[in-house]
Formats: C-alpha cells, structure tokens, sequence
C-alpha cells in the first residue's frame, strides 16, 4: 500500500490550487452574495482541463485518472464549493457516463465539447415526486418513429439554465417500471425543453440550480444512452462516480474549514495570550484534522479502487457519507472557534457551512448513503 501521490498527481493539486487562489477567490464572495454565475471561470477550467479530467485524449479529455480529479476537486471546493459542484457534475456525471455507455455518435457530438469544456452538461434524474426513490419516474419518452417525445417535470438540476447538453431519465415503458426508464442526451434549444427560474439556495449559491420542463419535446433516438431499458442502470451506475466527486468536494470545505479556525486562533487573544493556546481550543482543532485526514482517506480509496477496475459502490457511499457529516461538523467547529466573528460574512466560515449541508443532501442522502452500505455489507454474508 503506497500512501505517496505521484509527481503527476502533486503537479495536478499545485496546478488547481493556484488556480482556485488566484482565479476563483478574487470573486467567490461577491458571487455568493449575488448568485452569479461563474461563467469565464468555468470557460478557463475548461481549457486547463479541468471540466472532462478522467476522459481520454481522443475525447478531448485530459486523460486523468480518479485520483488526480479528487485532488483538483478538493482544492478548488476549497476555495469555492460552488465552482466545485460545477466541475463534479461535468465530470463525474456527464463526461463518465457518455465514455462509458454513449455510442459512437454520442461520444462525437457530445462528449468531445464537454471534455473539452466547451460546452457545459447536466443531469436530470430528480423529479417533484422521485428523489430518493429515483425508480418512480413520471417523465415519459414516447417513441415516435425516429425520434422519442418527451414529456415531465425535473427539479434540482445543477448548471440547469447554463448546460448546453442535459442527460434526461425518463420512462420509455411505464409498465416495465425502473426496466422500462431509458437515458435521451437533450439539447438546449430544443422546441418544447424549457428551464425553470434558477432558486435562491442556502448555500453553493453561485452554481445553477433550476427546474426543467419537457413538452412533446422531440429528441432523436439516436441520442439514447446505452440502449433502451438501461437509463436506471445508467442512472445509478454514474451516480457512484458522482459520489466521489460530492465526497471531495466535502473534503475541501472540511479542510478550508480547518485552515481557517488554525489561522484564527492564532490570531486572536484573549486573556493576554492567543486562543490557540488554550487546550479546548487544541482539541477542537485536533478533532477537526483528524475527520479531514479520515475522509479523504476513505475518497481516495474509493478512487482508487475505481481506476483500479474494482468495485467501488461501497467504497464512494461511505466517502461521501462520512466526508459530508464532517463538513458540516468541522464548519460548525470553525464557526464555534470564531466566536462571533463566524457568524457574520466578514469571515469565510458562515459560508462554509452554508456550502456543506448540502453535500449530505444531493447525490444521494446520507440515508440512501447508508442503505448503499448496508446492502453491500449484507450481500456479502
């Protein structure tokens, strides 16, 4: 067991972390307050290759492997989780999935732009009435010839008014059920495909989060992902990539977190010395060190085991499970060890948890997290 990262993967980390500080910080505040969205930034991380890292080259990609990507993910959620969740769906959702299940020309007129990051995807599995249990789609995809027809209601999506291309679950044979729920590739424009008004979120503000609204929405048939039938499958089989994208992301919050309660508590005073003197504050910051080094442990053994060809479905759920609850946790400390100072958005830290709650919400609860788990346990007895 090696626990050093090559010279390529420190390149990667030193190269997304310059990145992050000197392209994403200069604005990330400003684009918390005002729900911007970081469009010049995103164009950039594409021509860094950041936006298709795990793709190979004759895709356009960067040809990466998993481990490279949780490192340039925790660096750059460091700095700003909504940027993070941008890169994570592009990569770990869309770009994964296309190379992996798209034919031929999916593969060409899509997957290429992507990796390239010229152009920007999303995933639309969520619906108002299928979230945890994503086998209760309501959208439909009638065939009609050459083309499917689609018809429903997505919420939740991420880069929902800026993709370019959206990868859509909907039923193409209702009476199969989750059989019968099959993957379109949709492209922005297309007659009867309209975007929702973006939400005001909590945290993550500066990402795109929207409902979508499919009306006798024609979509060629050749844009179908895998085959017909396969989109539950294709659904669940992305969403574990995808959870180690959510876990690095939680990571990098943790660790900012953690940064930020070490510079403080060496800055502030009280009873004529610097808090972190004290032992309470010691053991606080001891506490949140040891959840940062414990997650992204558990991230990178689920990427490594997934660029070794191995398993990893387990392995991502417990990552993310585990790295999203001390997010959370190590924000709060952060916030805790600021005093009143945490609380106001002069400091970073208020923002830092705002951004970590929903790590254990999207891709998948912590409680669907632990049923992923409790199954793999149990399915091998």
């Amino acid at each position: 067991m090696n626990f050093e990262f090559t010279e390529d993967h420190l390149m990667i980390q030193e190269s997304a972390k310059d990145f992050a500080l000197n392209e994403i910080a200069p604005s990330a505040v400003h684009r918390d307050k005002t729900a911007e969205f970081p469009h010049e930034i995103v164009k950039k991380m594409g021509e860094l290759g950041f936006m298709g890292m795990m793709v190979p080259p004759e895709f356009g990609g960067a040809g990466l492997d998993t481990i490279s990507y949780v490192l340039a993910m925790i660096e750059i959620s460091k700095v700003d989780a909504s940027v993070g969740v941008i890169m994570s769906v592009n990569n770990s959702l869309v770009c994964y999935g296309l190379e992996k299940y798209g034919s031929d020309h999916i593969k060409e007129k899509y997957l290429v732009p992507l990796a390239k990051g010229e152009k920007l995807g999303a995933f639309a599995l969520s619906e108002p009435e299928a979230g945890s249990d994503a086998t209760k789609q309501k959208t439909t995809a009638e065939r009609d010839g050459d083309y499917f027809v689609l018809n429903g209601i997505k919420n939740w999506i991420t880069n929902g008014t800026t993709a370019d291309y959206v990868l859509v679950m909907a039923a193409t044979n209702k009476e199969l059920a989750h059989k019968g729920i099959s993957t379109l590739v949709v492209e922005k424009g297309t007659p009867g495909f309209e975007h929702g008004i973006k939400e005001d979120k909590l945290g993550i503000r500066s990402s795109d989060t929207c409902s979508l609204t499919f009306q006798n929405c024609k979509v060629p048939a050749e844009n179908i992902v895998w085959e017909e039938g396969k989109g539950f499958n294709f659904a669940m089989n992305t969403l574990n990539g995808g959870r180690i994208g959510i876990a690095s992301q939680a990571v990098g919050i943790a660790e900012a977190s953690l940064e930020a309660a070490i510079k403080y508590s060496k800055e502030r005073k009280a009873f004529g010395q610097t808090i972190s003197n004290f032992q309470a504050i010691q053991f606080m910051l001891s506490d949140m060190a040891v959840r940062v080094d414990a997650a992204k442990l558990l991230t990178l053994k689920a990427a490594a085991a997934k660029d070794a060809g191995k398993p990893y479905y387990k392995e991502a759920a417990m990552a993310k499970l585990y790295a999203s609850k001390i997010a959370v946790q190590n924000a709060l400390d952060a916030i805790q060890i600021h005093g009143g100072y945490g609380y106001v958005r002069e400091y970073l830290v208020e923002r830092y948890l705002r951004d970590a709650k929903i790590t254990e919400i999207y891709e998948g609860t912590s409680e669907i997290q632990k049923v992923v788990i409790a199954r793999a346990l149990l399915d091998n007895k």
